[in-house]
């Protein structure tokens, strides 16, 4: 498998003053990497700089050739301000594909059915007409997941995509992402404080702090020092 994405001594920060450093990891083609880490360790802001949104305050990150930053789908975190949005469900999955629309104010036949395909493999078809801000708080993050997903050609971004989420809608949500990266090969890239989750889903596990404290395949990270130690803070988890 290809790598799609290489991150070479990146340290990320605001204003000039630095909150992680030291950042070195790559992402292959088909990976589902989890990014761990206590509050305030940089995580989002490691996820809005692969995406370009944020510049690094140093270091390089590099694409491969055939993954366009247009092709990455994108699932932030949400806000109570986004929570109330008044627009149908079909409406804001299918905005999803703006990105592929070029110059066309409209969309095309192709698109309202790639927005048709993700609506009825999230199950959410029979919302298509509802008003967002009507829907429970699971049902909302699978519009939102749609949405990413007309992005997402290659790679899909989530960050922290279970907040607020009742213990099924969780589960239910975690295994929607699992099948996106085992059956349609989406490379994964997933924010989380979930180390259960992380044992049961990820390939990779990337740990920062104030710098970069662990990068690897899920078995190294668990047996490691970093994996031990916080696996144990959080209640323990047993490799699956």
């Amino acid at each position: 498998m290809g790598v799609q994405m290489n991150v070479k001594n990146v340290s990320l920060g605001y204003d000039g003053t630095v909150v992680t450093e030291g950042l070195n990891f790559t992402v292959s083609e088909g990976d589902y990497l989890y990014i761990l880490g206590e509050n305030g360790s940089g995580k989002s802001t490691l996820i809005k700089t692969l995406l370009d949104l944020k510049p690094q305050l140093s270091g390089e990150i590099s694409m491969c050739a055939d993954v366009k930053r247009n092709e990455i789908g994108y699932l932030p975190q949400q806000t109570l301000v986004q929570r109330d949005f008044p627009a149908s469900v079909r409406e804001i999955v299918l905005s999803g594909c703006i990105n592929r629309c070029g110059l066309r104010p409209f969309y095309s036949k192709e698109e309202r059915s790639l927005a048709a395909d993700n609506m009825e493999k999230l199950g959410i078809t029979h919302l298509a007409k509802r008003c967002y801000r009507e829907l429970s708080g699971g049902q909302q993050q699978r519009v939102l997941l749609a949405r990413a997903m007309c992005a997402a050609r290659k790679m899909l971004l989530l960050d922290e995509p279970v907040t607020g989420l009742d213990p099924r809608a969780t589960n239910e949500m975690y295994e929607l992402i699992a099948g996106l990266n085992k059956n349609d090969k989406i490379t994964i890239i997933m924010v989380s404080h979930d180390i259960h989750a992380a044992v049961k889903y990820a390939s990779h596990i990337l740990h920062i702090g104030s710098k970069q404290m662990f990068f690897g395949t899920k078995k190294d990270y668990l047996s490691s020092s970093v994996g031990k130690a916080f696996t144990e803070i959080n209640g323990g988890a047993e490799n699956e």
